[in-house]
């Protein structure tokens, strides 16, 4: 009888997006990055046939030959096929990631939606760690990522940037994309994010609500200007939440297939 394999105690997280893909090593007691991050512009023929290959570039780029791999992807995932893609060919409809990539890696492979690779990244090594009960992981950027938990339990591919309020999809108005693009002082996009947050609080009564994305490093500039019954903290992990949620993921696919 063969003995367990033991916890990986690195992972490599691949994250997925429409004009880049960037890969590390993660160190999975620490979560940080076990070796510099490497980035690939993302191929003009985004099929899963190249992006693949892309992949297994950046994964081969580190002498990790065990390591197992974590691919966050713009995209809802369900039992590993991608459902829905708006950002990338449009061939990844119906496509499962998780096989696409085993076969480009060789590797033990989990795939998840990127929102929610970030959401485990903040759970286990960020702003939400040790928080128990409903914890919302909010990105704001081109749109507005979501991740729900209970109590460590993922809600996958939530989309809660998608909520009609006042008639309107909520991120066309209160994304970062929106402030930029309307030209919005921090305070005038601070009512609108009040609004969203105020909604999406009526609904789900969470404990912490946590916000990433790239404008989280400015925001001193806009969370004190929001009033909830929740606590709102900024994201702790930035732009690498994406790598290490799917690098932790990574390693719990590894453990269960041992």
């Amino acid at each position: 009888m063969s003995s367990p394999k033991k916890t990986p105690e690195i992972a490599i997280g691949i994250d997925v997006g429409g004009t880049g893909i960037k890969g590390a090593p993660v160190d999975l007691k620490t979560g940080e990055f076990a070796a510099d991050r490497v980035r690939i512009p993302t191929p003009e023929n985004s099929t899963p046939e190249a992006v693949a290959e892309i992949v297994a570039k950046i994964v081969d780029s580190f002498d990790l030959p065990d390591a197992p791999v974590g691919v966050a992807f713009p995209g809802p995932i369900k039992h590993g096929v991608v459902t829905f893609i708006a950002n990338l060919d449009e061939s990844w409809t119906g496509t499962n990631l998780v096989s696409v990539m085993h076969e480009a890696t060789g590797r033990t492979v989990a795939a998840v939606n990127d929102a929610d690779s970030a959401g485990y990244g903040e759970l286990h090594f960020g702003a939400a760690r040790n928080t128990e009960g409903v914890v919302l992981v909010a990105t704001l950027g081109t749109g507005i990522g979501s991740a729900l938990f209970l109590d460590g339990l993922l809600l996958p591919n939530t989309e809660l940037g998608h909520l009609e309020i006042d008639g309107h999809d909520a991120e066309s108005r209160a994304s970062t994309l929106a402030r930029e693009r309307e030209n919005l002082s921090y305070e005038e996009w601070a009512v609108r994010l009040q609004r969203y947050f105020s909604v999406v609080e009526n609904l789900l009564s969470p404990d912490l609500i946590v916000v990433g994305g790239g404008v989280s490093k400015s925001w001193e500039k806009f969370l004190p200007l929001l009033h909830l019954r929740a606590p709102i903290v900024p994201a702790a992990l930035r732009n690498r939440a994406g790598i290490v949620g799917a690098a932790w993921l990574a390693a719990q696919e590894e453990i269960a297939a041992s």
